[in-house]
């Protein structure tokens, strides 16, 4: 048995990327994607339809430029992730735009939009996951959009109040990003890395797994941003975990037991004390953390920059 098998003993595998032959590869249960992901995807030839159909698609029956470019870019998502969900049993996520993450209302008509898109191409909304920034508004909005039976992935977390405040407005799932706290760390701390049983990134996903466990959530939480196989490996047990084809291809090729590292027996001995959240304990949280805070807003400019270009890369194709 290799690795990639012994981990899908324990969690669920899901595919961190937006190339759709690589899920056909390695058929994993799940797929995301945001638009760094399809950004990548779309400059490859083979996918270069999807590019027509979706400004072919803005061009019809939307007026000005900017009504082109906003429903080429709903429906270039919505192509990717129909053509994602052939290749596999479970969900696909699609993302918000990063420029909508603090308007909530803004973002649930986005969502609206995007379950429309692909409830027209015969996808039921329950194959869909909507991502969502984790800002205080994109909390607010997965909140209405749950209600509505609009599933929600809360991403751009990096730490546990974030997570609590999505398991409390009924979120299905939480991406905290291992990487990028890894990333943050590292450098703040100036070494080359750390241990797994030391690394900030698998610890912080650690205790959000050890809280909503203990303390019987319902919202379930994907390990995402891996650096390193020995970081997806330390999170065995994890509800689910996205990762990117390079590191499906190293865990595919490795054999070797994968025990569990993650359990609900050790959550339950967690020493995590209940929290309540509300705006203000929310906003003075994440103010506290400076990782945390720095990650979230370089992580929403990041995805916004991305889709920019990806924005550019349609109107060149005379939206």
């Amino acid at each position: 048995m290799n690795k990639l098998e012994g981990l899908r003993q324990h969690s669920v595998v899901v595919a961190d990327t937006g190339d759709i032959a690589a899920i056909g590869h390695y058929r994993p249960t799940d797929a995301t994607t945001n638009p760094t992901l399809i950004l990548a995807a779309s400059r490859q030839a083979d996918y270069q339809s999807l590019l027509e159909e979706a400004v072919a698609f803005g061009r019809r029956q939307h007026e000005t430029e900017s009504q082109r470019l906003g429903a080429a870019m709903d429906k270039l998502s919505v192509n990717f992730g129909c053509e994602i969900l052939r290749m596999i049993p479970g969900r696909v996520s699609t993302e918000v735009d990063a420029r909508l993450s603090f308007d909530a209302r803004a973002s649930i008509e986005k969502a609206h939009r995007l379950i429309s898109l692909y409830e027209k191409a015969g996808v039921s909304r329950d194959r869909i996951l909507i991502k969502l920034a984790t800002t205080w508004e994109g909390v607010q909005a997965a909140r209405e959009l749950e209600r509505e039976g609009i599933h929600c992935n809360m991403t751009l977390m990096f730490c546990l109040a974030q997570a609590v405040a999505c398991a409390e407005a009924g979120a299905t799932l939480v991406s905290p990003f291992v990487g990028r706290i890894y990333d943050w760390y590292r450098q703040r701390d100036g070494v080359d890395g750390y241990p797994p049983d030391k690394d900030p990134g698998v610890l912080s996903v650690t205790r959000v797994y050890h809280y909503f466990k203990k303390y019987g959530f319902s919202t379930e939480i994907m390990g995402a941003s891996f650096r390193s196989k020995d970081q997806v490996l330390a999170l065995a047990g994890c509800d689910l975990l996205t990762i990117a084809p390079s590191l499906l291809e190293e865990l595919s090729g490795e054999s070797g037991a994968v025990p569990p590292m993650l359990s609900p027996d050790a959550a339950e001995r967690a020493d995590l004390p209940r929290m309540e959240m509300d705006e203000a304990r929310f906003r003075w949280s994440l103010n506290e953390d400076a990782m945390a805070t720095e990650k979230l807003a370089d992580g929403i400019r990041r995805f916004a920059v991305d889709a920019i270009q990806l924005e550019r890369c349609l109107a060149s194709l005379e939206v």
